[in-house]
């Protein structure tokens, strides 16, 4: 089986097109990776600074165990959804992007 090497104008190798999807890519991951952590340092912050609203009762529970117990994993998923979401739309934009890029190159 012969490896083929790919060609040196394709856009889709060149450094400009890889600097440009891995920033993007970062962006991305901070940006979820920084709404987890608010999520996740919240809760205890939250019963620090204003113990008398998470103390407060929401459907049975205390608004901490409710958020804790309950609404924690749906607003995981949520994160988690919006990055699968964003990234792919991002790796369809980069297609596109790397397409136009090959057809400015052949011109």
């Amino acid at each position: 089986m012969a490896h083929q090497n790919p060609d040196h104008d394709d856009f889709i190798h060149s450094e400009e097109f890889l600097h440009h999807l891995m920033r993007r890519q970062l962006r991305l991951s901070v940006a979820c990776a920084a709404a987890f952590l608010i999520l996740l340092f919240g809760l205890p912050l939250a019963n620090y600074f204003v113990p008398d609203i998470m103390a407060q009762r929401v459907g049975g529970f205390t608004l901490t165990w409710l958020i804790l117990g309950v609404l924690f994993f749906p607003f995981v998923w949520i994160i988690a959804r919006i990055f699968i979401t964003r990234s792919m739309a991002l790796e369809e934009a980069e297609v596109q992007l790397a397409a136009e890029g090959n057809e400015k190159r052949k011109a």
